[in-house]
């Protein structure tokens, strides 16, 4: 009998054990978290506050060393490193976090910018396809190499609008359009998280630089920032809602201060408006060091008053100062800092560590078969390749130069960047993958020439003042039936500190561009850089003139794609090209003044430089094809609408050229009376289309109260009834059709 008691005893404690482990397994993720709180010690609390460098590649200057991270790691001081990646690397470091007392995983983060192991183009010109589709497959191609390389967290996308092109990282970005940077920053954050946090092939995204970081004064990096806040709200602050609005895990804080407020300290930017109005439920990290440095802003006197400033205006993760794992125990002894604030920061942190099943398994993002089968795979190659084409803008095509002829007997290949592999790379590139698999263009036309015979000269290094080499390329050009040259920038002349005040084609490029013209052979230049450049003369004078950015790993795959008519060009600029520096800032949706130029000749008591046009040499939104398109038969589906209704716009759209082709059909709105005002025309839609030649397809755009409102000087989201005007065409200074309609107070019938 007591046998029987005793078996039956050990069935219910097992059977209670089971059930206590199913209740365990089956709790929330905000449950576990607070279990884990409960356990921590302010200490502990504060480590997951800690973000440091792995020492594997450092991104600013690297803080004085307060002892082995790997020991810091032991005793729970760091929940964060970045600048680690490889499966070998991750996992070391893991193994410290996992004999700290309480096993808490590290997150790893990386500056994933324009793919991982395979290279894409630089942001920017990514932008420039206008192609969301394919902007957010290269985000996911590159989250799922840099998961599979042991990276939990890209600090990307960077969504700043930069309207100042001497400002380095407007690179990194997708230009100065708010509309277009809004739906380009939803499609990176869909592609860097995948399906959701949590599968073995999304990291987390990073929405950068809050905010404003990229109205720099002077196109300065790290300047100041001076604005209305009806500008924030209106052209600076949307890329960031709606990637806040897609699901985007974290933000980082910018370096600048704005109107007087360092980002890292703005508790305006991080409290009232992303984690209050906006309800975000991720975490706020700052950029490297940014905390420590309002210490020379002038607005703290050291990392104790930083850390206090910093941490009570809602940044919960501190990259590189050391200023929170410094002083933060003492501020909260202080009462200066209470322990709820803290707990609200590392709530966020676990939470997302949980969420990417670090918990289950910290290990589940160091596996080496994984990274080794993902990496380099040919379907990414492909997209890379495609994603690249994609991104070439043929700004003139004069004469038809373009596409190149198969029956060519030579081709002169000109230029300092012919043979350039690494540079192709762009800034913000890691170092992971295998640069001899890099195609340069020399390499890509060899692919795709035939029998064409190819001959080269450098003729100048990208920076030289000397034109020793102009002769050997004036002469190899003689000898070609078609030159092409490749100019442009260094990798490392844009990007993060790389502004520029002069951002001509640099040193005697344009020089052997005059010197080659002067053969009378037909010439194509390609130009490959980070920023818009000023190259007038070229411009002017070239016909045919391909801008190329810097294109990954598959440039000079896909030049020759472009180049042959292969593929044919369908990109649009995301940002405006000046005419010189003088311009800066140039944007097209400025507003108009009490005494408008109308015209470039128009300079008599208007608006305008006596010693130069007021219009850019090339407008947001150009690019060309090497067929043509029609835009006819505008039609609306009414005239008046009221603010909770929508009408619909529609026109045709027919290829008349040769080519089947692309064009990316763009919509402009302008309110003719409004106060305060509105700018002369704002993009409110667009859409990519491709046609065959001859084919016609009609195009529809939906306007409604989404697309006609703004924020007044009360920061109030309205609109005011008025007559609207309507543009319609292939660039904002190309408009095809224009009518216009009416907002009515009262519905209309």
């Amino acid at each position: 009998m007591n046998r029987i008691k005793t078996i039956i005893s050990i069935c219910l404690l097992i059977s209670l054990i089971t059930i206590g482990n199913l209740y365990a397994q089956q709790k929330t993720i905000p449950q576990k978290v607070e279990d884990l709180l409960k356990k921590m010690t302010l200490a502990e609390k504060i480590g997951q506050l800690n973000q440091l460098n792995g020492d594997w590649e450092a991104t600013g200057p690297i803080t004085k060393d307060v002892g082995s991270k790997l020991d810091a790691i032991k005793r729970g001081e760091i929940g964060s490193v970045l600048n680690i990646v490889g499966v070998q690397h991750t996992r070391a470091f893991q193994d410290a976090a996992m004999q700290s007392r309480l096993k808490i995983p590290l997150l790893f983060g990386q500056d994933v910018i324009h793919g991982y192991s395979i290279t894409f183009p630089i942001p920017l010109a990514e932008a420039a396809s206008w192609d969301m589709p394919a902007i957010e497959k290269s985000a996911r191609i590159a989250a799922t190499e840099a998961a599979a390389g042991g990276v939990h967290w890209t600090f990307a996308p960077m969504v700043d609008i930069a309207r100042d092109p001497r400002w380095g990282r407007v690179m990194e970005g997708a230009g100065e359009d708010p509309y277009l940077g809004s739906l380009i920053a939803t499609a990176r954050v869909h592609g860097f998280q995948g399906k959701g946090l949590g599968n073995l092939d999304a990291v987390m995204s990073c929405a950068k630089h809050f905010a404003a970081y990229g109205a720099a004064i002077g196109g300065r990096d790290y300047n100041s920032v001076d604005m209305s806040l009806r500008t924030l709200w209106e052209i600076y602050l949307p890329p960031f809602k709606a990637a806040a609005d897609a699901g985007a895990a974290t933000f980082m804080n910018s370096f600048n201060d704005l109107n007087g407020t360092p980002a890292s300290a703005n508790s305006y930017l991080m409290r009232d408006i992303l984690k209050g109005k906006w309800g975000f439920k991720g975490f706020v990290v700052s950029d490297w060091g940014s905390i420590g440095e309002m210490i020379n802003h002038g607005y703290v006197k050291n990392n104790y008053e930083a850390a206090n400033a910093s941490i009570n205006a809602g940044s919960d993760m501190d990259m590189e100062s050391r200023s929170y794992i410094n002083n933060l125990a003492k501020l909260v002894a202080d009462k200066k800092v209470s322990v709820s604030t803290i707990d609200e920061a590392v709530r966020r942190i676990l939470t997302k560590k949980f969420e990417l099943g670090l918990f289950d398994d910290p290990y589940r993002f160091s596996n080496a078969e994984r990274e080794k089968s993902v990496l380099n795979t040919p379907e990414h190659v492909e997209a890379a390749r495609e994603m690249a084409r994609k991104s070439i803008v043929l700004l003139k095509n004069e004469h038809n130069v373009l596409p190149l002829s198969k029956d060519l007997n030579s081709i002169a290949l000109i230029g300092p960047l012919v043979t350039a592999k690494k540079e192709m790379k762009g800034f913000w590139s890691l170092d992971v993958g295998d640069e001899t698999k890099i195609v340069s263009l020399y390499e890509g036309m060899q692919q795709a020439a035939g029998k064409t015979k190819l001959l080269v000269a450098k003729g100048c290094d990208i920076t030289d003042t000397s034109r020793a080499g102009f002769d050997e390329a004036y002469k190899t050009a003689m000898h070609a039936d078609v030159v092409i040259m490749a100019m442009g920038e260094r990798p490392d002349m844009t990007g993060e500190a790389k502004s520029r005040s002069n951002i001509h084609l640099p040193g005697v490029q344009e020089d052997l561009i005059k010197a080659i013209m002067a053969t009378g052979k037909p010439v194509v230049v390609l130009l490959m850089s980070g920023r818009p450049m000023v190259f007038n003369w070229t411009a002017d004078h070239v016909p045919a003139i391909l801008y190329t950015w810097w294109l990954g790993n598959q440039a000079g795959n896909a030049m020759a794609d472009v180049l042959y008519g292969n593929y044919n060009p369908g990109a649009k600029l995301p940002i405006t090209f000046p005419r010189t520096e003088g311009q800066i800032p140039i944007y097209y949706n400025h507003y108009n003044t009490g005494r408008p130029a109308h015209g470039d000749n128009d300079v008599n008591y208007t608006s305008a430089y006596i010693d130069l046009p007021n219009s850019p040499k090339y407008a947001f939104g150009h690019g060309l094809s090497y067929t043509t398109f029609g835009y006819s038969n505008l039609r609306f589906s009414k005239k008046f609408l009221s603010k909770n209704e929508s009408i619909t716009v529609s026109f045709d759209l027919q290829n008349t050229g040769k080519y089947a082709g692309e064009e990316v059909a763009q919509l402009y709105l302008r309110q003719m009376v409004s106060q305060p005002v509105r700018p002369i025309k704002e993009l409110k839609g667009f859409q990519k289309v491709m046609l065959q030649p001859g084919e016609t397809k009609t195009i529809t755009f939906t306007i409604d109260k989404q697309k006609l409102s703004f924020y007044n000087d009360q920061l109030q989201w309205i609109t005011e009834p008025g007559e609207f005007g309507l543009m319609i065409g292939s660039a904002s200074d190309d408009i095809r059709l224009q009518d216009s309609f009416s907002l009515v107070n009262t519905p209309a019938h």
